[in-house]
Formats: structure tokens, C-alpha cells, sequence
């Protein structure tokens, strides 16, 4: 079990954390031509290969580095902008379905579901946080960009990448909330946004920022509620 959270770890740091969107625009104009892709590739190859810190593990980085390389060049070569988020879906769900098969070839998942000492307990709460800050963010963003409406001239107003930041403080506390048994802090938390962030848009032509703004409030408390359920499982049946 241990194998697949830090494969899962590694993967995240280097989708989402490492990979600067200059770096993703490059590639989607040059694809295969573009040396950010191999940049990126090695560096998916070298995280793999530090979180393992087991040489008889190499192959595994070896393995996520080609695979990754190959998987990000089908992507790009059949990614435009209709089919941008079955594109990224498709994307992430191929770089998952290789590391469920390399961790369970070498570590049976249904054999090996005890994680023994805090170390590894540390393991699951970085996966967590890595789920609930970068890749919730940016999937939130793909997710709902069909419906994103055009901001009018009261976008200087705003903070900058203030929304983005109160979604990330929200995942991190309705997390909290849910495993310290409080769930229903997570209602108040809502019904508090709820007042501040809506309480601006009264002119009937803010409805479609309001249902945006809705799409992506209930995506991430829905997205939040469920790593904290799943981290509780975990916590409880891997000790």
C-alpha cells in the first residue's frame, strides 16, 4: 500500500507542482518538439526514483518515465480546445491505471494494506494536502472553463487570485472539519461564504457569475468532503 501512495505522491508533485503552465502552453504549441515535455518527463523519472530511495525499485522510475512521456505525447497530439477536459481526464486516468499496475505488481495492494509507523502515516497526509491544494485547483478550473463568464470592469476590485486562494483555505478547513468528527461546521462554513461571496451579486445580469461561482463552491467542498472521508478509511484500516 506504501508503494502506491508514493507513486501517487510522486506523480501529483510532478502534474501539479512542478509543472508551470508556461511549461503546458509550450507544450500544446510544440508538442512533441517542445524540450519542456522532456524536462518534464525527466523529472516525473528522478521524483519517482528519490521518493522510492530503492535501487531495486529503478525500473519502476524508468517505467512511469516512458510511460509518461508516452501517454503526454497522445494527449497533446490529440488535445484542441473542445476536447480540452476529456483530454485531461483521460490524461490522468492513464498515468493512474500504470501506477495501480506497476504498485500492485510489485506490492500486491489487497496483500499489503498494512502501513506500519508515523513515517508512513506522513505519507497520506502529504497525499491529502497535495489532492486537496494543487490538483483540486487546477481540476476544479478544467472542469468548470465551459461555463466561465466573461468579468465585467469591476475585475480591478478584486484581489488577485483571491478566489483561487479562499478555494484552497475552504478544502483545507471542510478536511479538517471532517476528520475531527465536526461535519457540521463544514454547513456553517458554507452558509458564511454563502453570505459574503453572493451577497454582491444582486443585479439580475451577475446570474450566470452566480452559477458559476455555485459550480465551483459545491465542487470543492464535495471534493473536500470526500478526501477527508476516504483519509479517515485509510487511517482506519491500515493500522
Amino acid at each position: 500500500m506504501i508503494l502506491l501512495v508514493k507513486l501517487l505522491i510522486a506523480h501529483l508533485i510532478g502534474d501539479f507542482v512542478l509543472q508551470p503552465n508556461s511549461w503546458i502552453e509550450d507544450k500544446e504549441a510544440k508538442k512533441g518538439k517542445s524540450i519542456k515535455l522532456y524536462y518534464h518527463v525527466l523529472i516525473h523519472t528522478v521524483l519517482t526514483g528519490l521518493i522510492l530511495l530503492d535501487y531495486t525499485l529503478l525500473p519502476i522510475a524508468l517505467i512511469i518515465g516512458g510511460t509518461h512521456f508516452v501517454i503526454d505525447l497522445c494527449k497533446l497530439s490529440m488535445q484542441n480546445q473542445s476536447n480540452k477536459r476529456m483530454a485531461f481526464t483521460a490524461d490522468q486516468l492513464a498515468h493512474l491505471l500504470i501506477i495501480l499496475i506497476l504498485s500492485n505488481y510489485y506490492e500486491p495492494i489487497l496483500h499489503t494494506i498494512q502501513m506500519d509507523g508515523a513515517k508512513n502515516q506522513l505519507y497520506l497526509i502529504v497525499l491529502a494536502v497535495l489532492l486537496l491544494v494543487p490538483v483540486s485547483s487546477k481540476t476544479i478550473i478544467i472542469l468548470i472553463s465551459k461555463w466561465s463568464p466573461k468579468i465585467g470592469d469591476g475585475e480591478e476590485d478584486s484581489l488577485k487570485d483571491a478566489g483561487q486562494y479562499i478555494g484552497i483555505l475552504e478544502r483545507l478547513f471542510v478536511f479538517g472539519f471532517v476528520i475531527l468528527g465536526q461535519i457540521q461546521a463544514v454547513g456553517f462554513l458554507l452558509a458564511a461564504k454563502s453570505v459574503f461571496r453572493f451577497g454582491d451579486l444582486k443585479d439580475p445580469t451577475d446570474r450566470k457569475l452566480t452559477e458559476y461561482i455555485l459550480i465551483g463552491t459545491l465542487l470543492s467542498f464535495g471534493i473536500a468532503i470526500l478526501i477527508g472521508y476516504t483519509y479517515l478509511y485509510l487511517d482506519k484500516n491500515i493500522k
